[in-house]
């Protein structure tokens, strides 16, 4: 979070990438630094016991809602691409 607010803070749209079970931590985190406007892209909890396939499937969870973030467009504008 913390990379992910000096990136944001520096001009750069910044997709910081967490699971869904550290997305109440990652919000108080964001307040707490000053970067309300910061939204973070949540894919499905857990990540280190997966399979290379179901990585696969946790990147493309992420992927149209890194593009929004990075286009600043709603998640919904960047579906299915």
């Amino acid at each position: 979070m913390h990379d992910g607010i000096a990136l944001e803070a520096a001009g750069r749209p910044t997709a910081v990438i967490i699971t869904n079970e550290f997305l109440h931590e990652a919000e108080v985190q964001r307040d707490a630094l000053g970067m309300h406007e910061l939204a973070p892209v949540v894919i499905d909890h857990p990540l280190s016991t997966l399979t290379d396939r179901e990585i696969d499937g946790r990147a493309q969870q992420a992927a149209g809602q890194c593009v929004a973030v990075w286009l600043r467009r709603p998640a919904s504008d960047t579906a299915g691409r």
